[in-house]
């Protein structure tokens, strides 16, 4: 065992958050369902959607009975709205593949539309219990202070990165110790040692971390670049959009113009949302949300 291991599974054990996805009786698409909502999105914004979703759509295979458009809607303002394309695709090759169940391995996972590494490796272990390496943002940024002595790892997985993180994951045991610790570290870096403000007097492993006893450097890599909002195509989509989920019918398009006031960004914007299959034209001058003929 690492001497990283203790420390931080006590801290868990005594400070982990209780959420839905995490507890004894959360279903294996419960778990999927929150790692696509989680990605890019905090959890006090993921939790009432959460809810909600699972309230309506407690199995894959009542997802996948709805237009896709359904899922867009009931995403609300979660932002990055083809992750709710994606999970519908995904409820819809799980009823068609495996019986409408989530999968237990993770080569199985990763053949879902648009499951990745990371999502696989997740799902498989906290839903099933499998020995995976689980990077997440958090995780990363613990290792690399922890572990390497920096204070962000670089911006892409690396080979020797992911040698490293397999080396520290606990061995296979019938307590499941290797999700716990994942998901322990994980919950570390969301909690402890965040990006901005590393609360270092109260990490469980300050007295065996590579990057404090350094003094904590400053990060030497390539500048790391703000996600901006304010005027942006994001912005814009996010305004369209907001207009087609709001609606039951066919929105006219002058009621699209009124959410935004440059025409060359709406219409660029609106013909992305088009070509990513977020929304439909479906007259001269209306759109909507995807219906049963967009799946």
């Amino acid at each position: 065992m690492s001497a990283l291991h203790e420390p931080v599974l006590r801290w868990y054990a005594d400070h982990a958050r209780d959420l839905p996805w995490r507890r004894p009786e959360a279903t294996p698409w419960s778990v999927l369902v929150s790692e696509i909502m989680l990605q890019q999105t905090p959890v006090a914004r993921v939790l009432p959607v959460h809810e909600a979703w699972l309230a309506r759509w407690p199995t894959p295979a009542g997802l996948a009975a709805e237009p896709a458009g359904e899922a867009v809607r009931a995403w609300g303002r979660l932002g990055y709205p083809r992750r709710a394309l994606r999970l519908h695709a995904t409820a819809a090759a799980l009823v068609e593949r495996y019986a409408g169940q989530v999968p237990d391995s993770y080569e199985e996972l990763l053949t879902l539309p648009g499951i990745g590494d990371y999502t696989a490796a997740a799902v498989a272990s906290f839903a099933y219990g499998r020995r995976h390496v689980v990077l997440d943002t958090n995780v990363r940024r613990v290792l690399a202070r922890a572990v390497s002595g920096v204070e962000f790892p670089p911006a892409s997985v690396a080979r020797a990165e992911r040698d490293q993180a397999s080396q520290l994951l606990p061995a296979d045991d019938e307590e499941g110790t290797a999700p716990t610790w994942s998901v322990a570290v994980m919950e570390l870096g969301a909690l402890v040692c965040t990006a901005s403000g590393p609360r270092c007097d109260d990490c469980p492993v300050a007295d065996l971390c590579a990057w404090r006893a350094a003094g904590r450097p400053a990060y030497a890599g390539a500048p790391r670049r703000g996600q901006a909002w304010e005027g942006t195509d994001r912005q814009c989509r996010g305004r369209l959009l907001a207009v087609l989920r709001a609606s039951p019918t066919p929105v006219q398009r002058s009621r699209l113009e009124a959410v935004w006031p440059d025409p060359a960004q709406r219409e660029r914007c609106l013909a992305a949302l088009v070509a990513d299959g977020l929304a439909q034209a479906v007259g001269p001058r209306s759109y909507a949300l995807p219906g049963p003929s967009s799946d």
